[in-house]
């Protein structure tokens, strides 16, 4: 996640959204309200089908702190072995057009320095010679493993082929000054893998997120069915007004605080506007439970199999 945002709260241009939704992309439709004669049991089979109806538990770059980040190999050990509710996908834009799966806006940190400068600058080939898994064994010599070294960037489109239709994808979108047609992008892609068909959406398959409201909010006249998610900086969230979180509620479906703003009160507070919470990132025990604690509705960690352990213990002794 990359903490870039300046929150706009204008009447004049949440009509616009609304009114430009009504021109959205048909790929994704389905997610209005159901038809007069669907029954109650309808409903309540398609809210059980809802992954965002239950504490969901977001794998952070992937299962992040076992392996390498926005690697196959944490993907699949946060989809195939830990069982995590969704994965996340932070993306950047090549100098080719293709999206890819990365965090950083440039390449040094990822590639242990061996290369320098912003992602946009590189072709994908060029990025599909660069190592990004062997940074994660020195710095984290309890997880390191030989095969991390000489990991590959992953491609949106080979994210997609390898997990398939049937995988949770909770996705990062960046300001469009800096990706321009990110959105377009991402959209084609996701139709074109069948990820934006109405039962797909209905059931919170597809989620995106971002600290840029300007990107959200042109996610939203593209394609107004999809789920989205305001991500917002530490200590942001308790200066926002009511109205504040009424215009953020126009547009998106939830927020996401960084987790210490995720206090019982201010949880409580972003509920009582309709608004869904996913903090990020939790990478402690004592954090993940006090978050369980404050009612939120999900939450991202690096080691989502503790988050679900916690969330899993918690849910039982309330069955009780």
């Amino acid at each position: 996640m990359k903490k870039r945002k300046i929150l706009v709260t204008s009447a004049v241009l949440s009509a616009s959204i609304l009114l430009g939704s009504q021109g959205a992309l048909a790929s994704g439709g389905g997610m209005g309200p159901v038809s007069s004669d669907s029954s109650a049991s309808q409903n309540n089979a398609q809210q059980n089908k809802n992954v965002l109806a239950k504490n969901v538990a977001i794998a952070h770059r992937g299962a992040s702190g076992y392996a390498p980040e926005h690697t196959f190999f944490a993907y699949d050990k946060a989809k195939n072995e830990l069982g995590a509710d969704y994965i996340e996908l932070d993306l950047q834009m090549t100098k080719d057009g293709n999206l890819i799966a990365m965090h950083d806006e440039t390449v040094d940190r990822t590639t242990g320095g061996k290369f320098h400068g912003p992602v946009k600058n590189y072709t994908t080939a060029q990025l599909k010679q660069m190592d990004v898994g062997s940074w994660f064994n020195q710095k984290n010599p309890q997880y390191a493993n030989p095969k991390y070294a000489g990991a590959k960037v992953p491609t949106l489109d080979e994210i997609l082929t390898r997990y398939g239709p049937d995988t949770n994808y909770y996705i990062e979108t960046k300001s469009p000054d800096v990706y321009p047609a990110m959105e377009e992008k991402l959209l084609d892609t996701l139709n074109k893998h069948g990820m934006l068909t109405s039962d797909k959406l209905k059931n919170g398959q597809i989620v995106i997120q971002s600290f840029s409201q300007e990107s959200l909010l042109k996610m939203k006249k593209l394609n107004p069915n999809i789920p989205l998610i305001q991500l917002t900086d530490v200590l942001e969230i308790p200066r926002y007004t009511d109205k504040d979180l009424d215009y953020i509620a126009s547009y998106a479906d939830g927020v996401g605080p960084e987790y210490h703003d995720a206090t019982p009160a201010q949880v409580e507070r972003l509920h009582q506007h309709g608004l869904l919470v996913h903090p990020y990132t939790a990478n402690t025990k004592l954090a993940m439970q006090n978050l369980i604690n404050a009612n939120v509705d999900g939450a991202f960690s690096n080691y989502i199999d503790q988050y679900m352990q916690l969330r899993d213990q918690s849910n039982n002794q309330s069955a009780y």
